[in-house]
């Protein structure tokens, strides 16, 4: 049987001491405009790509070394792009986020059970009107008709077919508690006490 050994972490890489600071003194300020514009406006974002790339320059010290290049500028701005490109991509890969109190917001009218309910409600509604206020809301709310089109249909004149509207539709409404303008409660506050 052989024994495997586990290999130490290997440390980092010493950087020279106060290059850092001079780094960020001399290119933050240009990294951190440049990373701005690319997580279009988002200061933490670019922030934190500005100290994930110093933490790189730490990691690495031979980029700064490097006697090539006049300027480790380039590599700094190469280094933040890459990073900016990749948390784009894994939030791109993750599912959008919801939170708790957006659920709640959601209309119910969306819910199936939740329309049925409110219809079978708006029935029972109906059918504690009068039948000369039912026949009224049926001509002009259900089959879409004008005024002029209700009173004739019913042959009545057309200020009794407003009448008739506007005394139906408030007794819809104390028929109806809880259901309000782009308001819907519960079901169970919907329901007619019986």
């Amino acid at each position: 049987m052989t024994t495997t050994t586990l290999a130490r972490p290997r440390p980092y890489p010493r950087t020279e001491d106060g290059a850092l600071e001079r780094l960020q003194r001399e290119h933050g300020r240009a990294l951190y405009g440049f990373l701005l514009a690319l997580t279009h406006g988002d200061r933490q974002r670019a922030e934190d790509l500005v100290q994930e790339t110093l933490f790189r320059v730490w990691t690495h010290p031979e980029a700064l070394a490097n006697d090539a290049h006049p300027s480790p500028r380039p590599w700094l701005f190469t280094v933040g792009r890459r990073l900016a490109i990749d948390a784009r991509r894994a939030r791109l890969v993750r599912p959008t986020e919801v939170a708790a109190d957006a659920l709640e917001q959601l209309p119910y009218a969306d819910d199936t059970a939740e329309r049925a309910v409110a219809a079978l409600d708006l029935r029972l509604a109906l059918r504690s009107l009068s039948r000369e206020h039912r026949a009224v809301l049926v001509q002009i709310y259900f089959r879409g008709a004008s005024v002029t089109e209700t009173a004739e249909a019913l042959g009545i004149p057309a200020g009794t077919v407003k009448s008739r509207t506007h005394y139906a539709l408030r007794a819809l409404r104390s028929a109806l508690p809880g259901y309000g303008p782009g308001r819907v409660q519960s079901s169970a506050a919907l329901r007619p006490a019986a």
